[in-house]
């Protein structure tokens, strides 16, 4: 064949190819509300008219017999059916897939579990399908940790409201009893009317800074930290109240041991963490408070008590806001530190946390222990007070 010929053919092929693609783009532009299938059908035969009429153009320019013409246009046909019957195949196999797809995506956010399919059409409707599935998981593990937070501050409310409202109807009586003149010794009653007024700016105290926490705001003042003379203070401070209690507060640690922190929060939290031990601590029990650098070069605080231990299936909920180890709601006694609402782990975990820290509890043999691991001071580390860090 001559390169005129071939020219010839190729241009007769391309003229009736792209006459039957235009005709094509129309009819499925008419057909886009229609089956997948009917769409697929259309794109096959579209393909194989445009050969059979490049076919039978070319056979025409080259004065084919009629014999010729007739078995080429013939065999065109056969193969043109066949190709039909296999877009039905995939055709009916894409909308089962789809339909399939179609129904695992109203499941999502629902109680109903998805299942995965194990056949596909295509890699890529199985990678839809596994796509699919992960978000129903991660969608569902979002609920349920949006239900443990409402939850949580349904909780938090009550009793809050509970430990407001003992301190106030005590407040309430002992002015009562002030101002109908039932007092003999009236300074007693203004001791406890304080007290108890104490008590609840404690708790005040602890919300607003647990709401400073959550919402971004709370700002630390970093600078150098001794370790040891941070423990040592908080040991001096609430010594005499563990003493109160008949509970030996042992302070320790490695004197060298500096890191970059808010020595006023972090203190906060050494004392939390303190205080809640005392609290649950019995008589003539001892608590350890110590530090040391970790393998890994982290520095560690740690707070060891004897007081039996947390239930394991409690001890994933210690830093939730208002949770307390007992079902009574009525807290013991508390310092300063704390207002007694519960809310001491969950401002600890807050700090820690601002501090690029993390904040472990475990049980340890007759007690529980709790470590706080923060980053010590490195060699790029620059010292600029204040430094605004939000948690």
């Amino acid at each position: 064949m001559s390169a005129t010929d071939l020219l010839t053919v190729s241009l007769l092929a391309l003229a009736c190819a792209g006459a039957v693609g235009a005709v094509t783009l129309v009819v499925l532009r008419f057909m886009t509300r229609t089956s997948l299938v009917l769409q697929l059908c259309v794109v096959v035969l579209a393909a194989v008219l445009s050969i059979t009429g490049g076919v039978w153009l070319a056979a025409s320019a080259m004065l084919v017999t009629a014999e010729d013409l007739f078995v080429q246009v013939s065999v065109a046909a056969i193969a043109g059916i066949v190709s039909l019957a296999l877009a039905v195949v995939l055709g009916r196999s894409l909308v089962r897939n789809s339909r399939q797809l179609i129904a695992a995506t109203r499941l999502i956010g629902t109680d109903e579990g998805m299942v995965e399919q194990v056949r596909h059409s295509s890699n890529e409707f199985a990678a839809l399908a596994l796509e699919l599935i992960a978000t129903n998981t991660r969608l569902a593990e979002s609920r349920a940790r949006e239900a443990l937070a409402e939850n949580s501050r349904r909780e938090l409310v009550a009793w809050i409201s509970h430990d407001l409202r003992s301190p106030l109807a005590g407040i309430r009586a002992m002015a009562e009893a002030l101002e109908d003149g039932m007092v003999d010794e009236p300074n007693r009653y203004y001791v406890k009317m304080r007290n108890q007024v104490d008590r609840m700016s404690g708790m005040v105290d602890d919300l607003n800074e647990l709401s400073r926490i959550h919402s971004g705001s709370l700002r630390l003042s970093m600078q150098k930290v001794s370790l040891y003379d941070l423990i040592s203070d908080v040991v001096a401070e609430l010594g005499p109240f563990a003493e109160s209690r008949s509970i030996s507060l042992v302070g320790d640690g490695a004197r060298e041991l500096m890191i970059l922190a808010d020595p006023r929060e972090l203190s906060r939290v050494v004392g939390n963490l303190v205080m809640n031990s005392i609290q649950h601590s019995p008589a003539g029990s001892p608590i350890t408070v110590s530090a040391r650098q970790s393998d890994d070069g982290l520095a560690v605080i740690s707070v060891i008590d004897a007081a039996g231990g947390i239930p394991e299936k409690d001890l994933g909920r210690v830093f939730e806001a208002g949770w307390r180890a007992s079902n009574s709601r009525t807290p013991e006694a508390a310092t300063s530190r704390s207002g007694g609402a519960g809310l001491g782990l969950a401002i600890v975990q807050g700090i820690v946390q601002a501090h690029r820290g993390r904040v472990v509890v475990q049980n340890v043999p007759g007690g529980c222990r709790f470590d706080v691991f923060l980053p010590p001071i490195g060699s790029g580390d620059g010292l600029s007070t204040p430094q605004p860090v939000t948690a």
